[in-house]
């Protein structure tokens, strides 16, 4: 695993040197510094398991043949396609948020002499994607393939972050809008295909393999993907922000998280009045009395059941697939996320 980490990190230099040369604009000394800082900061220093999680399914769909150095490179090079792509929506997200940490430092925005220069980088960041897939991916027998999926998972995590969004919408907080079946949709579309999905279908197409003959595939990942999520809202609320990495705010910020749609499910009269009149606001105070009534609803146990649950659904799922290569890949991602901390 430190080989392929060190091996990831070794093409995330290429790519950044690639972008830093690109001849469509003329850089000047004080350009190329800002783009590689920004770069270093928002694409480098995540945890890259999505990236990676490309590398790792493509070996396991050769089924343990060694790769060539161009195939180590071209996986590299897709993982670190997710690796953009999430620092863009991260960098835009956080503005959007008005968060204060990400990954245990300060957002990209609040950093000095960055402020609102921030959604232009997040734009760039978006179109050193396509750079990338247009330098080393061209003249491969799936690069429209590619271009075409990056598109539509693309836009399918704007129209999730859309419908958080306007949920959340603070003008209008108004927590009856909250349901189980609208977590779900914004998690499907603003997470899961990006993050589980889009990692394992790089994989398949450069296997060789149709997209088309793979639903069932995607069906798993995206269940897998709100799995991941649910966690998410979990840790957000009660995980040690120092191991988190970031300090949870869906409190304040009136998310519609798993948590407060399970303690609507849940709630007296009494309760609802309290989460109602405490809920998306950002005094410590009223923070304090909605985790004080998520103990009350005993949401860390309905939480676990949950969890229990899903991974037996999930490993059942996984399971009665036809292809061991595909069950392998499947089983590699839910192991890395159940019971995680982080």
């Amino acid at each position: 695993m430190a080989d392929l980490k060190s091996t990831f990190l070794d093409v995330y230099s290429i790519l950044k040197s690639d972008l830093l040369q690109d001849p469509s604009f003329e850089f000047t000394h004080e350009s190329r510094q800002w783009l590689e800082r920004m770069l270093d900061y928002n694409v480098r220093g995540g945890k890259l398991n999505r990236g990676l999680s490309v590398v790792d399914s493509y070996k396991l769909l050769k089924q343990g043949q060694d790769l060539t150095e161009k195939e180590t490179f071209l996986s590299c090079a897709l993982g670190w396609c997710i690796e953009w792509l999430q620092a863009y929506f991260l960098v835009l997200d956080d503005i959007m948020d008005n968060s204060v940490t990400r990954r245990g430092q300060p957002c990209w925005f609040r950093k000095p002499k960055v402020g609102m220069i921030a959604i232009n980088d997040g734009i760039l960041l978006r179109n050193h994607i396509h750079r990338i897939l247009k330098k080393h991916f061209r003249e491969m027998p799936y690069y429209v393939d590619l271009v075409d999926l990056f598109n539509e998972v693309e836009f399918q995590t704007a129209c999730g972050q859309m419908i958080d969004l306007i949920t959340t919408f603070d003008g209008e907080k108004d927590l009856s809008k909250y349901s189980l079946q609208i977590h779900r949709r914004i998690v499907q579309y603003k997470t899961a295909y990006y993050s589980f999905y889009l990692p394992v279908a790089c994989a398949l197409l450069m296997a060789g393999e149709n997209l088309e003959n793979h639903t069932d595939v995607k069906t798993v990942l995206i269940d897998m993907g709100i799995y991941f999520q649910v966690q998410d809202d979990y840790l957000d609320c009660f995980a040690d922000p120092e191991t988190l990495g970031k300090i949870g705010t869906d409190i304040e910020d009136f998310k519609c998280s798993w948590l407060v749609v399970k303690a609507l499910e849940r709630c007296s009269e009494e309760q609802t009045k309290i989460l109602y009149e405490n809920y998306g606001k950002a005094e410590p105070s009223n923070v304090a009395k909605v985790k004080a009534l998520y103990k009350e609803l005993d949401l860390e146990k309905a939480f676990m059941e949950y969890e229990k649950e899903s991974y037996e659904k999930l490993t059942k799922l996984i399971e009665a697939h036809q292809s061991k290569a595909i069950q392998a890949v499947l089983k590699s991602f839910l192991a890395k996320i159940y019971k995680r901390q982080k």
